[in-house]
């Protein structure tokens, strides 16, 4: 154990950098603060950070030999502060610049899976001068309205009717410019956690998530115990063996390192696995999956967190840092 702590140790100081300004805020808090416990606990140097709360001056005071990123959101998932970490040339946990800011777009994100031949569902990007009543013609009812840049399902809408949809974008408008409009495939909803980079990534276990009435939103994501999830997920070798080579495709498209965590929707009707977004910067909390997953092969939440840390790198390369 004294050998282990004094190992961690030489991973230096350690920020875990959390809460920050998105509308994520909240589930940040908890995921950082049970990330910065699980280091303490390892004999890691962590202490905490909240961008929110202080400046970039002083997280360069700070000379954090490597920081843990988990931010949720804007400023902090989607390359902006991947940006700043690596101008202040501090290694950092998760995807780089250019990944987090595409995944953190689900429209770019579909886009470049659509390249790779990937599944994903149909869409249209709506603003303020778009045929609300047209897009529900092509895409068929229901369909999801969604902001592209939030997640934890926030200003999301099954839109089920014609006149529901003009509230549903209105929500979605509060979080964006434009909003996605996207088809909606009924089945079963699945997550995948994909860990490590390029060729070496490999997928966890498959969870299935069972939520009440099929509605998985915000509270029964974090603050309900109603939500069941089946973790391995009941699917047969050759689904599962499928599903999950789909994610680790999906993570290796855009680019994606470290950890990130895939959503699917398998269809009911004949057992078509689609792909939904990808998050670069996973909850970390009591109900989050990547944890979960992590179990389910052995490897505890500290542990986890602990490999996820030892990962942490600058990604683009300059004379200093090569």
């Amino acid at each position: 154990m004294i050998m282990s702590e004094l190992n961690n140790q030489s991973l230096g100081k350690v920020g875990v950098l959390f809460g920050g300004r998105s509308a994520e805020r909240d589930v940040s808090v908890m995921s950082g603060n049970g990330v910065l416990a699980a280091l303490k606990s390892k004999g890691v140097d962590a202490h905490p950070f909240d961008p929110a709360e202080r400046s970039i001056a002083e997280l360069a005071a700070e000379k954090f030999d490597r920081v843990f990123i988990a931010l949720h959101g804007r400023y902090g998932e989607d390359g902006s502060l991947q940006g700043v970490l690596e101008q202040l040339n501090i290694p950092y946990t998760g995807s780089g610049v250019m990944a987090s800011a595409i995944a953190m777009d689900k429209i770019f994100t579909k886009r470049i899976w659509q390249t790779h031949s990937l599944s994903t569902p149909e869409y249209a990007v709506l603003n303020a001068q778009s045929n609300l009543q047209a897009v529900a013609a092509t895409l068929g009812l229901p369909f999801i309205l969604k902001p592209p840049h939030e997640g934890s399902t926030i200003g999301i809408t099954k839109v089920t009717a014609i006149n529901e949809v003009q509230q549903a974008y209105e929500l979605a408008a509060q979080f964006d410019e434009v909003v996605l409009a996207e088809q909606f495939v009924e089945g079963r909803e699945l997550t995948v956690a994909v860990l490590g980079r390029g060729e070496q990534a490999y997928a966890l276990p498959v969870i299935e998530i069972v939520a009440p009435d099929g509605n998985y939103d915000y509270q029964n994501k974090y603050f309900t115990d109603d939500t069941k999830y089946l973790c391995p997920a009941p699917l047969d070798a050759n689904l599962t063996a499928q599903i999950q080579k789909m994610a680790v495709d999906a993570y290796r498209a855009v680019d994606c390192e470290g950890w990130a965590r895939i959503d699917v929707l398998l269809r009911q009707s004949d057992q078509q696995p689609f792909l939904l977004e990808i998050n670069t910067s996973p909850g970390m909390t009591g109900h989050s999956l990547v944890p979960m997953a992590a179990r389910a092969v052995g490897l505890s939440y500290e542990d986890l967190c602990l490999e996820i840390l030892k990962t942490a790198r600058l990604k683009i390369k300059s004379d200093q840092h090569q």
